[in-house]
């Protein structure tokens, strides 16, 4: 199973579009996939139609031991399921920050899980914090969407810190393996150049090695299109939403990438469960 992290403490950059629609598209292509949904806002819930009630069991009743992943998982069509969040998830931070080996929980929770998937996407809060430090020592990788403009290299090189400082002390599996550029515009200037910069500097970080060796920017871009801006409305994925729209055909595009790397990437399928976590745990706040 490929364990995925979608990541950017930015807001607004497609990160649970790309979560969701992924997903989505890995799921029509054949593959079982689960969405963990992260974030307190849950938007990758509310984008498939899941709207939970305070006393219904979400991600942050799995996170704090009162549920099970197989108890909190929904299903939404054959291949596709979701781990949903509600807003209680804002209070897990505060909650677990006193707990020992509160960096670890969600691994725990994973590796516990009977059910097998092909993928698990796991969709990060835009914040650094324990939430999305327990998705870092759960994946095996990191997917980072942009928005190819100069805003969104705000706060770059602290995330990318925190990616390596995670694999280094915590989960020494994981790998960034993927950029992706979300809003595209490619008939502007500044796209071009942006994406140039980006690409230009993962070309001299990939020679290092690490981390860092199996970087790629994919050659799909995700193209502005209002079916994708719609699409969560009506709870559903761009797939089903708009099944003919660019937004669909840009996602499907992205699913053929992934599939490929799966093929060119090591197996690290329960490296996880033999690694030691050193003390005292690292905080990325």
């Amino acid at each position: 199973m490929r364990r995925i992290a979608i990541i950017n403490q930015k807001g607004g950059v497609g990160k649970t579009t790309t979560a969701v629609n992924l997903s989505a598209a890995l799921a029509e292509s054949g593959m079982r996939v689960c969405i963990l949904d992260l974030d307190p806002q849950a938007h990758s819930s509310l984008h498939l139609g899941i709207a939970l009630d305070a006393d219904e069991v979400s991600i942050y009743h799995c996170l704090t031991g009162q549920a099970k992943l197989e108890q909190a998982r929904h299903r939404i069509d054959d291949h596709l399921w979701v781990v949903p969040a509600h807003i209680d998830l804002a209070a897990a931070e505060m909650e677990l920050a006193g707990e020992v080996g509160r960096e670890i929980i969600l691994r725990e929770l994973v590796e516990k899980d009977n059910e097998e998937f092909d993928f698990m996407i796991i969709d990060c809060p835009p914040s650094l914090g324990v939430l999305t430090l327990n998705a870092l020592t759960t994946a095996g990788e990191v997917f980072l969407p942009m928005q190819p403009h100069f805003l969104a290299l705000h706060g770059f090189s602290k995330l990318l810190k925190t990616i390596e400082l995670v694999s280094k002390r915590l989960n020494p599996v994981l790998a960034l393996t993927g950029v992706l550029f979300c809003m595209h515009e490619g008939g502007t200037r500044l796209a071009h150049e942006v994406i140039g910069d980006i690409e230009q500097f993962f070309e001299t970080e990939r020679k290092k090695g690490g981390i860092w060796s199996e970087v790629t920017t994919f050659e799909t871009r995700i193209r502005r299109n209002v079916r994708l801006a719609e699409a969560p409305s009506y709870g559903q994925s761009i797939i089903h939403y708009a099944p003919t729209s660019h937004g669909a055909e840009d996602y499907r595009a992205l699913a053929i990438e992934v599939l490929e790397q799966s093929t060119l990437l090591p197996d690290v399928s329960g490296a996880q469960e033999t690694e030691t976590v050193p003390t005292p745990p690292v905080s990325i706040k």
